[in-house]
């Protein structure tokens, strides 16, 4: 059988997600490095593939090339995933998928571009801490809401680990580990606590980002 091929870098979040999703379902591929310093995405053949030009790109054997990392982790889950964690019936699935892109939209994209990449893709002397604090109070919204989930669930959309908990969860490395005036989301702390115990989780998310901080 054909191996998975992913491009993308391995400080990218987009890309950690994929991987960690590919990882907890035991899957063997090969990660090809693309996408800034690492270039490729510029090039015809990278285009053919995925005209957007970012990362990943997933590519199955034979099959079409996927880009959209959302579009790569259902994919996934439908493929090799088991009926925990993406399931075969339409109403359990959109249960999951409800929170899956709860977590894309309203903790992922409120937390990568307004507040990591505003504490390490810009220089400190550029930093504009009361912009930063108004960002996090925003994503502060949305954590709230996760962590109320999270008082009485295991995970995020029940009690299994899901396709939701890849989605919502591959962020908490960078969010707990960049340096922030956090709240004292508990449930939150716990759930990423467990998160960590995971060795996919460490291998694929837990990953250094040093190449994408910006100094003065």
């Amino acid at each position: 059988m054909p191996k998975i091929k992913i491009w993308g870098r391995s400080s990218s979040s987009n890309v950690q997600a994929a991987l960690w999703c590919l990882a907890e379902l035991e899957l063997d591929f090969d990660r090809i490095d693309a996408g800034l310093m690492y270039g490729v995405v510029d090039t015809l053949d990278y285009a053919r593939m995925n005209p957007n030009k970012t990362i990943p790109t997933l590519v199955d054997g034979d099959q079409q090339p996927l880009f959209e990392t959302g579009a790569i982790l259902r994919y996934l889950g439908g493929r090799y995933g088991d009926d925990r964690f993406w399931p075969e019936d339409i109403s359990a699935r959109a249960q999951i998928d409800k929170w899956a892109e709860w977590a894309k939209i309203n903790t992922v994209d409120k937390f990568t571009w307004p507040i990591f990449w505003k504490v390490v893709r810009t220089a400190p002397s550029k930093r504009d801490p009361v912009l930063i604090a108004e960002n996090l109070e925003i994503l502060n919204r949305y954590l709230a809401i996760a962590d109320e989930r999270l008082a009485h669930h295991a995970f995020l959309a029940g009690a299994d680990f899901t396709l939701a908990d890849i989605q919502f969860g591959h962020v908490l490395y960078r969010y707990f580990d960049i340096e922030l005036d956090r709240h004292d989301f508990a449930h939150i702390r716990r759930y990423y606590d467990d998160m960590v115990k995971r060795p996919a989780f460490e291998r694929c998310v837990m990953v250094s980002y040093d190449e994408l901080a910006v100094s003065d």
